[in-house]
This record gives structure tokens, C-alpha cells and sequence, in this order.
């Protein structure tokens, strides 16, 4: 093998950490070992290995005849997340002596331990290439992150799966670089099954137990939400116990929370339960064996949903720790447990099936690939990596009002008769605007949406506008996290339970914010209105319906059911005309467009309506826009309507006042100029003095709907410029 320029070996440093770790890395360990022509082998153990109570699994490695170079205590006790950090600094104290005299050419690294990122560190501050196994992958807590960290700071990669090797490479990691190899202990396991295995599994669990009828039982903490974990693992146990078959428990890892978990076990008595064989280590061999005639295997470890795939064995994977794996069919997943039910129907749903093996995770390979990779590495090539970066359009521009003046948002506003898109600008400025009639049909709407907004993007793009995502305004109950209309107005047909982020996100390959128009009234006047700067505020829309939205202290209110700010179902008369939604005395019922066009079509029959000067084509329907013109021209019954409603609607917010005390309410909306006065002198009749100091105003904003459906993508996606 050429090693700069001379016929010399590869020295390779193999630096293992925990028994699951070294269940990876000893089969690469015997295939070095296999070619000392070609390789020297440098054996550094550390982190639990060399603690007896997490069994001094370092023996193994000496069983298997193993020379160990080096032993580093680095794990500072206390099973706590500040003992992971102190563990990692001990690491890197201790670490660089040991390369200095080893002077290894390249090290090999695995996964994804706290441990394993202070030898990364340290291998790549003394500029020492690295080889990592297992980079790519998604699990599902902080251990993502040490593993992408990791594979920054590697200059090799051998992977497991396709999807682990196209992260890579999404990562911006050389893919001359990348090695798809399967899972080296995957070279062990699909031979293993055939030995025998009964004397294993009498020896672990008992004599009187059979095959495919016990449980391997492995759980470990999830250091991002350690009480959780915790107390999935104790709802796991009580599972366990009422399940009432022989069960090989585990003890967990060294991460934070595992002297807790340890606890729980000694709490409920596990130790000494006549069902329970509870156990700091079991030898890899013998323990593949285990899970491969179990009647299934529980917890969260990697081995679950990765390594027991090989035999079928059914598994049960608790929790987020593993929730990114790839998994074969034999992996049932819960989730999250109140109680142990979940988990228990789990066991009843498992136990004691038979999967179809599956190779996900490698075909029995892997180590040959690895040897061949490692005598491929020109150790002439230079040491700095390069990261492939995709093409990046050059910025045609680094000035900020320029920037500032081109980010923009596409708003869509979903009224009960017409769908509008618009292009607005950071500054508010609807650049332009598309109005199409509302569709009837779910198919028919959505299908215009997207043909609006595609149409709008695409001219964006002339306009020189950078758009940064889609906000929506919709009539209805919104649940703005998931972007899903829950329950529409009596207004806008077939648009219950509906999914707006999810088409327009993957058509237009941006994000969406979807929200109630009321709460959007109220975010358009936060940027852009008079609601700008204030800290508590309230917006009530009157236009069609009557809505609103609240803000306080900054943020805008959505409610535990997403129901907040329905001011217009805010009761001011108990026998008053019944509203839409079912009640009586309702504002909508009112104050409302609907509710004035209702008073309107009575007093038309009757012949009330039409004062001199007034005429209503036969061919136009009577409005509200007709009983205000009736009240402009004298009409003394219009005027009466309009009054009621206005003081109806100023009722409302004087319970507003009373129970929200903002600062300012901003009314909204078409009819927002007419009631304004009444409002005013109903809060100087009926609010508490310490309240009637608080302004009402009308808005100056010409469209609320639009402007507050941009302000949810310019907020959010602008913050690291405003």
C-alpha cells in the first residue's frame, strides 16, 4: 500500500467508547487486524467501558484478543447533562497526549456518542483524518446533532443506507468521499443465527423459559426531555409486570437521566422480581442470540429498530429517541404513553409474531467495502476537506433598502364571495393584486389557489420581488400550526377539516402560514397600522360577519381550541335575533352585513326602505349598503336599525374592556365608519370610568385580510433583518 510514497502501512487508530459502539467497530477491528500487511492497529478505550457500573466492558475487547493501546477515564459520574459536558472537557484534556504518541494516520470514529465528539475534535484540531461510521442518519434528540457535527469534522464516511448517503451529501459532503456500506455488525449478525442458542438464553433468563417466549427489555434516557423518558420507562416496566412473561432488562446508558431510570428499576423491585432478569451487560454474540429467538424486544435503542430488523423479531419502539430511523415491518411504534395501556396493547399486539428479516441496515459486506475504502486514502492528498456547496446565485445586490424594498409575501384572502391573491412588499404595499370569484366546490378552490398563487409568483419574479412565503386569511376556526381550516363559516362551502399548507407548500416550494381573518385584521394592524409599537390591543372586523383578533403583550391570542377572539358571538342581549351559529343575541346577529341586510329585506317588504331619492333595481338584491343609504336620506326606522347595531356592537366592547383592558380598539371593515360614534357613546354610557379612557378609532387600512395574511410570512422570516 502507498503511503507518501513508501511501501508503509496505514496506521489506524480505533477508538471505542461503549458496548454498543464496539458491537460496530469489532468487526472492522478483526478485518485490520486480518491484513497486517497492510494495516497497523492502535486499539484508545474509553467512556463507560472502564466503569464497573456499566459492567467493564473493556474486558470483552481483551477477550477478543484485542492489544488496548491506551485506557482514558474520561466520564465525570453524576448521570446529569452538566457531567456530559465535564465528560466531553475531561476528553479533550486527556486526548491529545494520547494522539501525539500514537501519531495515528487515520482514526476511526462511530456514531453518535458525546464521547465520540471529543475524538472528532481532537483527531481534526491535530490534523488526524477521520473515518466515520454510521454518519447520515436521523434518529430523533441530540444525538442528530453529534452526528452531523461529527460528519463536519470527518473527512470519510462510511455509511449504511441509501438515505444516510444522499443526507450526506445534502450535508455538502464530498461524495468521492462516501462509502456505502452497510452495517458492519450486520457481517456478524446474518451469520449468527444458526449456533446454538437455547444454553444462551437458559444461562440469561432461565431454564424453565423457550424460545420466542421472553422479552428483551433496552431504554435508555432522551437527554433533550429526561423527565419524559423517565417516565416512559416507568410506565414501561408497569407494562412489563402486567404483561407477565420473562423479561431481560437492561440497565441504560451513561447519558443524563440514567441514574434515575436506574432508581425506577430498584423502586418497583425488578432486580429481585421473580419475572425480571435485570443486567448491566451481555457479551454482543450472546446477545445477538437473545433477540433473535425473543418474543420481542422493547425500548429505544438503536439496536431496536436497526440491528434486531436482521432476525424479524418483532420489536416496540418507545418514545422520540429512534423516531427518524429507518425501521423494517417488524417495528411498532407508540409514540407517547399517559398510561400503560398503550404500551401494554403494544406487547399484545407483538409478542411472539415473526417479521420477514429485513437488510435495511446492510447485507453482510460491509467490512470487505471498509477495508477496500481504507487502502483507497491517498494520504498525499491534502488534509483540508472541501465541502461541495451547490451553485449560488450571485446577489445582485447587498444594500439594504434594496433588500428590504424586494422581500415580499404572497397574501391570499378567502372571502365568502371573492378569493384574492396579492403580491405585498415589506413596507406594506400591495404591488399587486388578482381577484377571481370564490369557487363553490373544495376541488374547484383549491385548484384556483394554486393556480392564482402559481400565476402571482411567476410574475413576482418580472416584478423583482422576492417572495419569501404564502400567507392565507380564511373565514373559520384555524389551527395555525398545522395550517388546517377545522371549521368554515356558513359562507365558504365544503371547507371543513382542509389542508392549506401542505398543496400549496409542495406546488410553490415555500412555506405557509395559515390563519383566521379576524387574527390576520389584527396582525395587519400590528405592522402596519395603528396597532404598530402598542403592547396589548384589539381589532374588530365588521363586515359580512363581525370577527376580531387580540393581541397581548406582542403576541397574537389563538386560545387553547383556536377559538379566541370570536367577538362577534360575544352575547349582548339574551333574547335577542338568533345568529349563525346557533345562539341568540349574538353582535353578528346585529351588526353584521348579514344582520343589516336581513333588517333591510323586512323593511323593503313592508315598504319601508325606499325614501325619495332611493330606487332598488328589480334585478339587484337588497342590501345593507341600501338601509345605510336609507338612514343618510332620513329614513327614521334605517336609522333606528343602524343604532341598534351599534350599540349592540358598543356592548361588545365594553365587555372587551372589561375583560381584555387593551390599550386601543381599532374597528375594522366596511361598516366600521358608521358605528364608530354609537360605539363611542355607549362605552361613555355603560364602561366602568377606569376604562373609558381607552381610545377606539377606525382603521386606515384599506385591505386588513391581505396586509395581515403577509405580516405572518414577513414577521416570521424577516426577524434576523428587523
Amino acid at each position: 500500500m502507498e503511503k507518501n510514497g513508501n511501501n508503509q502501512k496505514l496506521r489506524v487508530c480505533v477508538a471505542t467508547c461503549n458496548r454498543a459502539d464496539y458491537s460496530k467497530l469489532a468487526p472492522i477491528m478483526f478485518g485490520i487486524k486480518m491484513e497486517p500487511e497492510f494495516f497497523e492497529l492502535d486499539v484508545v478505550v474509553l467512556g463507560s467501558h472502564l466503569i464497573d457500573d456499566y459492567g467493564n466492558t473493556y474486558r470483552m475487547i481483551e477477550q477478543d484478543d484485542f492489544d488496548i493501546n491506551t485506557r482514558l477515564h474520561t466520564i465525570v459520574r453524576g448521570e446529569d447533562e452538566a457531567a456530559m459536558v465535564e465528560s466531553v472537557g475531561l476528553a479533550l484534556v486527556k486526548l491529545p497526549d494520547v494522539l501525539n504518541r500514537l501519531k495515528p494516520d487515520i482514526m476511526i470514529v462511530h456514531g453518535d456518542r458525546f464521547d465520540a465528539l471529543a475524538l472528532a475534535t481532537s483527531a481534526a484540531l491535530m490534523n488526524i483524518r477521520i473515518l466515520h461510521i454510521e454518519g447520515g442518519e436521523v434518529s430523533g434528540t441530540i444525538d442528530d446533532s453529534i452526528r452531523h457535527a461529527i460528519t463536519k469534522l470527518a473527512h470519510y464516511h462510511v455509511c449504511c443506507t441509501r438515505s444516510a448517503e444522499q443526507h450526506l451529501i445534502s450535508m455538502c459532503e464530498d461524495h468521492d468521499r462516501i462509502l456505502l456500506a452497510g452495517c458492519p455488525s450486520y457481517d456478524k449478525l446474518l451469520s449468527a443465527k444458526n449456533k446454538d442458542y437455547m444454553s444462551i438464553i437458559r444461562m440469561w433468563l432461565g431454564d424453565d423459559v423457550k424460545s420466542k417466549d421472553y422479552i428483551v427489555a433496552l431504554q435508555h434516557p432522551v437527554t433533550t426531555d429526561i423527565k419524559h423518558s423517565i417516565k416512559m420507562f416507568e410506565l414501561t416496566l408497569d407494562a412489563l409486570i402486567s404483561f407477565n412473561k420473562r423479561t431481560l432488562v437492561l440497565f441504560p446508558n451513561i447519558d443524563a437521566g440514567s441514574k434515575e431510570m436506574v432508581r425506577v428499576m430498584r423502586k418497583k423491585g425488578i432486580e429481585h422480581h421473580p419475572n425480571f432478569r435485570a443486567v448491566k451487560h451481555v457479551p454482543f454474540d450472546q446477545f445477538i442470540q437473545l433477540v433473535a429467538h425473543a418474543g420481542c424486544m422493547i425500548g429505544n435503542s438503536s439496536c431496536g429498530v436497526r440491528e434486531v430488523g436482521a432476525f424479524g423479531t418483532p420489536v416496540i419502539n418507545l418514545g422520540t429517541r429512534q423516531i427518524g430511523r429507518e425501521t423494517g415491518e417488524n417495528v411498532l411504534h407508540v409514540r407517547d404513553a399517559d398510561t400503560q395501556d398503550k404500551i401494554l396493547q403494544a406487547l399484545h399486539l407483538q409478542f411472539g409474531k415473526q417479521y420477514p428479516c429485513s437488510k435495511i441496515y446492510g447485507d453482510g459486506n460491509a467490512v470487505p467495502r471498509i477495508l477496500k475504502f481504507l487502502k483507497s486514502i491517498d494520504l498525499q492528498e491534502p488534509l483540508q476537506k472541501k465541502f461541495c456547496f451547490p451553485p449560488v446565485k450571485e446577489n445582485i445586490s447587498q444594500d439594504i433598502d434594496h433588500i428590504l424594498e424586494t422581500l415580499s409575501a404572497l397574501a391570499v384572502d378567502l372571502g365568502g364571495t371573492n378569493l384574492r391573491v396579492a403580491i405585498v412588499s415589506m413596507k406594506g404595499e400591495i404591488v399587486k393584486k388578482y381577484t377571481q370569484f370564490n369557487p363553490k366546490t373544495y376541488e374547484e378552490r383549491i385548484n384556483l389557489i394554486l393556480q392564482m398563487c402559481v400565476e402571482a409568483a411567476a410574475e413576482a419574479v418580472k416584478l423583482n420581488c422576492r417572495i419569501l412565503g404564502v400567507g392565507i386569511s380564511t373565514g373559520g376556526r384555524v389551527n395555525p400550526r398545522e395550517g388546517v381550516v377545522l371549521h368554515s363559516t356558513k359562507l365558504i362551502q365544503e371547507w371543513n377539516s382542509v389542508d392549506l399548507r401542505s398543496p400549496l407548500s409542495d406546488t410553490l416550494h415555500l412555506p405557509v402560514w395559515v390563519d383566521n381573518d379576524g387574527n390576520c385584521a389584527a396582525l395587519a394592524e400590528r405592522k402596519f397600522g395603528q396597532g404598530k409599537g402598542l403592547e396589548n390591543f384589539v381589532t374588530l372586523i365588521t363586515g359580512t360577519g363581525i370577527g376580531g383578533g387580540i393581541i397581548h403583550q406582542h403576541e397574537l391570542i389563538h386560545g387553547s381550541s383556536f377559538c379566541a377572539a370570536e367577538l362577534g358571538h360575544l352575547v349582548v342581549s339574551l333574547d335577542g335575533p338568533d345568529c349563525s351559529c346557533g345562539g341568540r343575541g349574538c353582535i353578528e346577529a346585529y351588526a353584521s352585513g348579514m344582520a343589516l341586510q336581513r333588517e333591510a329585506k323586512k323593511l323593503h317588504d313592508e315598504d319601508l326602505l325606499l325614501v325619495e331619492g332611493m330606487a332598488v333595481p328589480k334585478d339587484e338584491a337588497v342590501s345593507a349598503a341600501h338601509l345605510i343609504q336609507a338612514a343618510k336620506l332620513g329614513n327614521v326606522k334605517a336609522q333606528s336599525i343602524l343604532r341598534t347595531a351599534g350599540t349592540a356592537l358598543g356592548l361588545g366592547v365594553v365587555n372587551i374592556l372589561h375583560t381584555i383592558n387593551p390599550s386601543l380598539v381599532i374597528l375594522s371593515g366596511v361598516l366600521a365608519s358608521h358605528y364608530i360614534h354609537i360605539v363611542k357613546d355607549v362605552i361613555r354610557q355603560q364602561a366602568l370610568s377606569s376604562v373609558q379612557d381607552v381610545d377606539v378609532v377606525v382603521s386606515d387600512l384599506v385591505d386588513p385580510a391581505l396586509l395581515g395574511a403577509a405580516s405572518m410570512v414577513l414577521d416570521y422570516t424577516t426577524r434576523r433583518i428587523c
